[in-house]
C-alpha cells in the first residue's frame, strides 16, 4: 500500500502514523475530536491573507495597493452588524431568533442538508449526494468531493467548521491509499471521486470505501477532486482564520502530491492540462476531452490557493517557484486563446489556414468553416466568454457556466473580461437562465453530432443533464461571480426564479428543456448540492463578506493581456 505520514500530535500518542496500519478498518480508526484545536490568526493579519501577489508571496513583499473592489468590501466591514464573518447568519439557519427568515425554503433547506450528513466514528465527515430513496441509489448515497463543496461553504458560513475540517482530513487520508484500476496504478496524489462509510452492526465496525474512478462510468479518475480539495482548504483557512490545519505536514504533503501530478513536465507545449472526457462535473462523454475550460479554471484557482497555503520551507519553496511560472504562462494562454468576444469572433471568421512558424496568427490551425451558425447570433455586441475547449484544429464554442464563473472568482478573467461575461449572461438571459437557473452548457448538441460526440448517450440527450440541462447548484457560483463584479441584482433575479419551483419540485438535481421547464427525466430529488447551492447563494447575498472564501483578487504582477500577433 502507498502511504504517507500520518496525523501526529505532540500531546496525543493515541493518534498513530498511517504507516503502522495494516487493514482498511484499522486505517480508519481515528478520533477526529482529539486532533489539535484551531490556532487563530490575528484579525488584521488575516485581512490581507489572500491579497498578496505571486511575487510578493515568493519574496515576502507587502501587498499591492487595494483595488476598487477591495476598498468596497473593506468599507462594508465597518457595518459590523451587517457584515461580520464571525457571526452566525441571522436569516439562514432554523435556529435563528427570527424564525424561518424571509423565505420558508431556508429552514426546509437547512433541515434537508443536515439529514444528508454522513458520520464516521460519531463525527460528521461529509454529506451524501442525494436523499432520494424513490429509485436505485447507485452512488448517490456516497460523499463526493465536488458535491460536498457547496455543503462545506454553507457550514462554514454558518460557523460550523468542524464538519469541513473532518472532511478535509478524511479525504487526505484516502489520498494515501494505493490506487489501481485494472492493474494500472494511479498517481500518488489522486484524490477520490467519492467515498462511502460502511457500517457492520454484527462486528460493530465502520469502514470507509473510496472510489478513485474504478467504479465510475467510463472508469475515469476525477481530475477536479484534487483542485476542489485545495480550494476548500483555503476556504476553511480564510473563513476560520485557523492556519494550523493547512500547516499540518500531512496537508502540506497532500497539496504537493496534487501539484506534482499537474506540474510535471512532459510533451505538452501548452500550460493547460490535457484531460479525458468525464474527469469533472461533466462525468460522461460530452466532447470535452482535451483542454476543457472547467479544469483549466479550477487548475488556475487551485494553483493560486496553493501559493497562499504552501509553507516556503525546503520542500515548499520549489513548488512555489513552479507555481509562479505556471500561473504566468497559464493566464497568458487562457486570456488570449480561450477568450471570445465579438472582435475575436470576427478575427476567427477571417482566419487564414495552414500558417507556419511563430508569426502565424491562426496558431491552432482552426478552420473558419468550423464556426457554428448559432455563435454569430449568440454573441452580443457587448459581451464575451471563455471557450469550452481550444486545441489543435479545435475550438469548442459552447458556453460552460462553471468554468466561466470560476474564471471570474479566481481572477483568471481580467476585470474587463469578467464584466463582459456578466454582460453576456444578462444579454442572453433567456438562453442561459430561462425558467430555472442555470444552464451547465449552451447550446445542446443533437442529431448526428449528438450520436458522434456522446456515443448515443441516452442520459445526455438534447437539453437534458449535461447536454444543455439546467442545474440549480450553479446558483452559488453565479451569485459569487455577480457579487464580485458588482452585479448582485443578476443573482437576486436568478434566485427568485429558483424559489418559485425548487422546493415544490423536491430540490431536483437538474431540469430539462430549452428553458429548464421540466424536472430532469433521471434527476434525483433532494439533491444535496441543489439544496446547499441555494443556501450558499442566499447567505452570500445577505453577507457579501462571505465572498472572500471563494474569491481571489486580481494579481497586479501578471502581465497584461497581449495581442497574438503584431498584425492585429
Amino acid at each position: 500500500m502507498s502511504t504517507h505520514s500520518g496525523y501526529i500530535s505532540n500531546n496525543d500518542d493515541s493518534i498513530r502514523n498511517i504507516d503502522s496500519f495494516n487493514s482498511v478498518a484499522e486505517l480508519e480508526d481515528i478520533d477526529f475530536s482529539r486532533l489539535p484545536r484551531p490556532r487563530n490568526l490575528n484579525i488584521e493579519r488575516q485581512g490581507s491573507y489572500d491579497e498578496r501577489s505571486y511575487t510578493d508571496t515568493q519574496l515576502g513583499f507587502s501587498p499591492h495597493p487595494p483595488s476598487r473592489a477591495e476598498n468596497f468590501f473593506r468599507a462594508l466591514e465597518h457595518f459590523d452588524s451587517i457584515l461580520s464573518p464571525s457571526k452566525r447568519s441571522e436569516f439562514t439557519t432554523p435556529r435563528s431568533p427570527f424564525g424561518q427568515g424571509p423565505h420558508p425554503m431556508i429552514a426546509e433547506a437547512w433541515d434537508s442538508l443536515r439529514r444528508t450528513l454522513v458520520y464516521f466514528r460519531g463525527q460528521p465527515v461529509g454529506t451524501i449526494a442525494a436523499l432520494d430513496n424513490s429509485d436505485e441509489k447507485l452512488n448517490y448515497d456516497q460523499v463526493f468531493v465536488r458535491d460536498f463543496v457547496p455543503s462545506a461553504l454553507a457550514f462554514l458560513m454558518n460557523r460550523e467548521p468542524e464538519i469541513v475540517k473532518n472532511f478535509i482530513l478524511k479525504t487526505l487520508r484516502l489520498q494515501s491509499w494505493e490506487k489501481k484500476i485494472d492493474r494500472f496504478q494511479l498517481g500518488e496524489g489522486v484524490m477520490p471521486a467519492s467515498f462511502k462509510v460502511l457500517h457492520d452492526p454484527v462486528r460493530n465496525t465502520e469502514t470507509v470505501i473510496a472510489d478513485f474512478g474504478e467504479s465510475a462510468i467510463g472508469r475515469v479518475a476525477p481530475i477536479d477532486s484534487g483542485f476542489w480539495w485545495i480550494i476548500l482548504l483555503r476556504a476553511y483557512t480564510k473563513s476560520t482564520g485557523d492556519t494550523s490545519l493547512s500547516e499540518m505536514p500531512e496537508c502540506q504533503k497532500g497539496m504537493r502530491l496534487i501539484l506534482s501530478l499537474c506540474l510535471s513536465e512532459g510533451f505538452d507545449t501548452f500550460p493547460t492540462l490535457l484531460c479525458a472526457d468525464g474527469c469533472s462535473m461533466i462525468d460522461r462523454r460530452m466532447g470535452v476531452y482535451g483542454y476543457p475550460i472547467e479544469i483549466q479554471a479550477l487548475f488556475f484557482m487551485a494553483l493560486r490557493c496553493a501559493l497562499l497555503l504552501l509553507k516556503p520551507d525546503a520542500e515548499g519553496k520549489e513548488f512555489i517557484e513552479r507555481i509562479v511560472k505556471r500561473l504566468h504562462a497559464l493566464s497568458y494562454h487562457m486570456r488570449n486563446y480561450f477568450w471570445l468576444d465579438l472582435k475575436q469572433l470576427n478575427d476567427i471568421y477571417r482566419y487564414k489556414t495552414e500558417e507556419y512558424s511563430h508569426t502565424a496568427v491562426n496558431k491552432f490551425n482552426v478552420m473558419p468553416d468550423s464556426l457554428p451558425e448559432w455563435v454569430f447570433d449568440f454573441m452580443p455586441i457587448s459581451g464575451g466568454y471563455f471557450l469550452g475547449n481550444v486545441g489543435p484544429s479545435n475550438m469548442d464554442f459552447r458556453w460552460f457556466c462553471l468554468g466561466n464563473c470560476i474564471a471570474i472568482l479566481s481572477s483568471l478573467a481580467t476585470p474587463e473580461q469578467a464584466t463582459k461575461i456578466m454582460d453576456l449572461i444578462e444579454s442572453r438571459w433567456h438562453e442561459l437562465v430561462g425558467e430555472m437557473p442555470l444552464k451547465v452548457c449552451y447550446p445542446a448538441i443533437e442529431g448526428h453530432e449528438w450520436r458522434i460526440v456522446t456515443g448515443c448517450d441516452p442520459k445526455n440527450t438534447r437539453w437534458s443533464y449535461h447536454n444543455g440541462g439546467s442545474w440549480p447548484v450553479l446558483l452559488w457560483l453565479l451569485t459569487a461571480a455577480c457579487i464580485k463584479t458588482g452585479r448582485p441584482q443578476i443573482a437576486r433575479r436568478a434566485i427568485e426564479l429558483a424559489e418559485q419551483r425548487l422546493s415544490k419540485d423536491g430540490w431536483p438535481e437538474y431540469y430539462d428543456g430549452k428553458l429548464g421547464r421540466f424536472i430532469g427525466k433521471q434527476a434525483r430529488k433532494y439533491q444535496t448540492w441543489s439544496i446547499a447551492g441555494y443556501l450558499v447563494a442566499k447567505m452570500m447575498l445577505e453577507d457579501p463578506s462571505h465572498l472572500g472564501m471563494v474569491s481571489l483578487e486580481e494579481d497586479k504582477q501578471l502581465k497584461p493581456v497581449l495581442k497574438r500577433s503584431a498584425s492585429f
